[in-house]
């Protein structure tokens, strides 16, 4: 078993012997002053991303750099003439949590934060665009440098060059002027907030904010994109989660004066309705606490857009958010359950081995807790969001998911994806006669034909393809990339012939689901010239033309 100067000694060792390919750092390196996310992640926001990852070992730092780098490479791609400017700064919000790390083993701790080792394969793998690393700017408002320390996290900044700042100086006072840390951002469509301090640089003019969260539970339900992005609201403004008849100290100055009354107007007319689960539960802590939350958390997020929501869920949390759990430690005391006042400090990690990642907030999130074991029509967070006009997604069986797996996309059914359980200590039904664990599952089927405004993603008429995005070939990116859709599920054979209509590739054979894919082609053994491409799905037969430029 590792200690923390073992580990950290062996991580710093693995990142720097991990073999690279040089060609592709300078290939990837471009003069055009733009890149961006993949077209195809671009010109689909509907949709959620599935990387699956293969790592043995959350300790194995060498194998999630790479995952990082694999990762970021397939997603950020050079733009030739238009896109997000080379020089823009780019804020990244970790899930960063302080935590008496120096009470318990690095093993225990580590799955309370965004994998430091991960995100550097990012960070490098963005660099290689010709990115500066301090263009890079890692903010977080908890406290505890010393923490992030033993994480790991302040050396990761250090080899990567990012700009790396926490502990803002404690509490700001109601009356501050913005400083030099935090500037204060208007909302305008807020429920709670008028005004919300944001930390430096993030939610500033050209700035382009990069959200890579955990895959874990909390007291919320799963902690992820989300709720990530409320430790970048410095405090007292980030206690979202302090009880819902608490006017969290802030002056009405920042906060709607009425905004207490019009949380509890607005819980009891859902606990009324009946359509959210569980938001009956009783006292200050109860589902009055989640609405509470939830309207503070969508006024941030009203406010706060993100360039692309991550869920780093190579390993994934089960517990609470910090080292609380309801597993039974060695020692063997009892498991926590519900009104026990001090938790076995025993949550445990899970190789879920899969990173989620989308556009959309809401549907990334989604997809993260049906992953997570959990059915999203129970979270109330989801239904508020819905109601609020920010999202029409709730149901995940209607959100399109896609494999990521080798710079090809597969849509396929969500029910088909591996689920890791992580357990939460969200709304426990200990109420009303009822009795559940501290920790539990949120999974009871949910009926979503009770709710209206949930959208279904539109399907092509007819079979059709075309060449997405094609880089110039060179030996470390030989990859041209060709999205087809699918009018029904069928048999599909998509196939590059050349000019004498002799097959050279064939890049996908067998059943797919309707809707859109992405087909790569690997042409590191194909001379420049003019190909077709030909599609057949169930009879029918789509051809196009393309030039390869080597």
């Amino acid at each position: 078993m590792f200690n923390r100067r073992d580990f950290l000694k062996t991580a710093a060792i693995g990142a720097l012997g991990l073999s690279l390919p040089i060609q592709a750092l300078a290939s990837r390196k471009q003069t055009s002053g733009y890149f961006g996310l993949h077209p195809f992640i671009d010109n689909h926001p509907e949709a959620v991303f599935i990387m699956p990852t293969s790592i043995d070992d959350k300790m194995n730092s060498g194998a999630k750099l790479k995952a990082g780098l694999t990762f970021g490479r397939s997603v950020f791609v050079p733009r030739d003439r238009s896109g997000i400017p080379l020089s823009i700064s780019i804020p990244v919000k970790l899930n960063l949590k302080t935590t008496d790390a120096d009470k318990y083993p690095l093993e225990q701790i580590l799955g309370t934060v965004t994998d430091p080792f991960f995100s550097e394969g990012v960070f490098e793998a963005m660099k290689e665009l010709g990115i500066s690393g301090r263009q890079m700017h890692i903010r977080e408002n908890d406290r505890g440098p010393n923490s992030f320390q033993i994480y790991g996290i302040v050396d990761m900044a250090n080899r990567v060059g990012a700009d790396f700042r926490t502990d803002f100086s404690g509490t700001i006072g109601n009356g501050m002027n913005p400083g030099e840390h935090f500037t204060w951002n208007d909302v305008p469509n807020g429920r709670w907030f008028k005004k919300l301090p944001q930390l430096e640089p993030i939610n500033t003019p050209r700035t382009w904010l990069l959200n890579i969260s955990k895959f874990k539970a909390h007291a919320m339900g799963l902690t992820l994109c989300g709720k990530n992005l409320q430790g970048m609201v410095v405090r007292p403004f980030t206690g979202f989660c302090a009880a819902g008849d608490s006017d969290m100290t802030i002056s009405a100055k920042y906060r709607h004066e009425n905004a207490v009354e019009a949380v509890k107007k607005n819980y009891a007319r859902h606990v009324a309705e009946g359509i959210i689960p569980r938001w009956g539960a009783p006292g200050p802590q109860g589902g009055i606490r989640q609405e509470a939350w939830a309207t503070r958390t969508l006024d941030n997020l009203s406010v706060t857009p993100c360039g692309l929501n991550i869920i780093e869920g190579i390993y994934g949390r089960d517990g609470d958010s910090g080292n609380n759990g309801p597993h039974v430690p060695k020692s063997g005391q009892e498991t926590g359950k519900s009104g026990d006042q001090n938790p076995s400090p025993s949550a445990l990690d899970f190789m879920s081995n899969v990173i989620i990642f989308g556009r959309d907030i809401f549907r990334t999130d989604i997809i993260g807790h049906y992953l997570g074991g959990h059915e999203p029509g129970n979270l109330g967070y989801f239904h508020l969001a819905m109601e609020r006009g920010m999202s029409n997604a709730l149901d995940p069986r209607r959100i399109p998911v896609y494999l990521w797996e080798n710079g090809a996309a597969t849509l396929v059914p969500v029910e088909q994806l591996k689920r890791t359980t992580l357990l939460t200590n969200y709304l426990a039904k200990n109420y009303g006669g009822g009795t559940e664990p501290l920790y539990h599952m949120l999974d009871e089927p949910f009926d979503y034909s009770k709710v209206s405004g949930i959208e279904d993603t539109p399907r092509p008429r007819k079979p059709e393809a075309f060449v997405l995005y094609q880089s110039k070939v060179n030996p470390a990116n030989p990859f041209a990339s060709i999205e087809y859709r699918l009018p029904k599920k069928g048999d599909v054979k998509f196939e590059i012939m050349d000019s004498s209509e002799k097959t050279v590739a064939v890049l996908v054979e067998g059943r797919r689901e309707s809707g859109a894919h992405l087909a790569v082609w690997n042409t590191e053994k194909s001379p420049g010239g003019k190909y077709v491409y030909r599609l057949m799905v169930d009879g029918s037969t789509v051809t196009g033309k393309l030039v390869l430029q080597k």
